[in-house]
């Protein structure tokens, strides 16, 4: 894979998370390495239960892992007091949910709702209403400013978070399966304004989901398979320069980007279920060899 050399704001060094009840053990995440570098459109993807949702409420701070880092901007997060990652959660990542629930405040219009999270910065009244107000223009739900969430569509309510999730000035913005609610045509409309907010604004967007199609959508997918990253894909840039002149449809049939198996710390490469198929490979052992400098797996 390509060195990248812009700065990180992200590195996860060996994570790993254990769930325990009285009578079993999951481990969640399985030592996972990650590096996400500033101003990254990353779409973290997989299964229910490989552990994406576990490393998206880890690097949002609110579960903390039973081994390894989580560096943010330089700063290893699990090092914190309890009262430093509440402060943390206020002022350096946003939040958007599946749930319009755990976004909004039912009894507060979309306008009041997005001010809330201003109360707790100094300024002024008219500020508070002029950020809220741009933010959203930016978001394009600024004409339903007085509607309450009851009043919005499940697009609409999901544009509202957006807006929410950006009013502290967040450095990473984490959205939980934010199209997963919604029908395809608006779920196309929302992964459309997560990437003109990136380029934009320069913001880095960590969005988690099962949803492969936002793959289309996004310069980087990082796949999660039992608790580890098994592959990354990398977007073409020849694929990039036509984001905005090709249909969905015509898109998703094009080959956007370039697949890479990710090598972890002790040499070893999880190979995905479609490769080993294809392969024809149904069994735990393979057969390695090295030819003309390539690497050959089979059965």
């Amino acid at each position: 894979m390509p060195e990248e050399k812009t700065e990180s704001i992200l590195v996860c060094d060996g994570l790993v998370k254990i769930y325990k009840t009285e009578d079993v053990e999951v481990m969640a995440l399985q030592g996972l390495d990650l590096t996400i570098n500033k101003g990254e459109l990353v779409a973290i993807i997989g299964k229910s239960g490989s552990g994406k949702s576990t490393l998206l409420n880890m690097i949002g701070g609110l579960v903390r892992p039973t081994a390894g880092r989580i560096y943010v901007d330089g700063k290893d997060l699990f090092s914190m007091t309890d009262q430093q990652l509440a402060a943390y959660r206020q002022s350096t990542v946003g939040f958007v949910w599946q749930n319009s629930a755990q976004n909004l405040f039912p009894y507060l219009n979309a306008l009041q709702n997005v001010e809330a999270p201003l109360y707790f910065v100094r300024m002024t009244e008219k500020e508070r209403r002029e950020k809220a107000m741009e933010l959203m223009k930016m978001t394009g739900i600024d004409h339903k400013a007085q509607s309450y969430p009851m009043q919005l569509s499940g697009g609409e309510q999901q544009r509202v978070a957006i807006a929410v999730a950006l009013a502290n000035d967040p450095k990473i913005l984490l959205a939980d399966e934010p199209t997963g609610a919604v029908d395809s045509k608006t779920s196309n409309m929302i992964q459309d304004l997560f990437r003109k907010l990136n380029e934009k604004m320069g913001i880095t967007i960590i969005i988690v989901t099962h949803d492969i199609s936002l793959a289309n959508k996004v310069s980087r997918v990082i796949m999660v398979s039992d608790g580890k990253i098994s592959t990354e894909k990398i977007m073409k840039e020849a694929y990039k320069k036509k984001l905005d002149d090709l249909s969905t449809e015509t898109l998703a049939e094009m080959d956007s980007h370039e697949e890479y198996s990710v090598l972890d710390k002790a040499r070893r490469v999880q190979l995905s279920e479609d490769a080993l198929k294809a392969a024809g490979i149904d069994s735990h052992k393979v057969r390695v060899k090295v030819e003309n400098g390539k690497i050959i797996i089979s059965k």
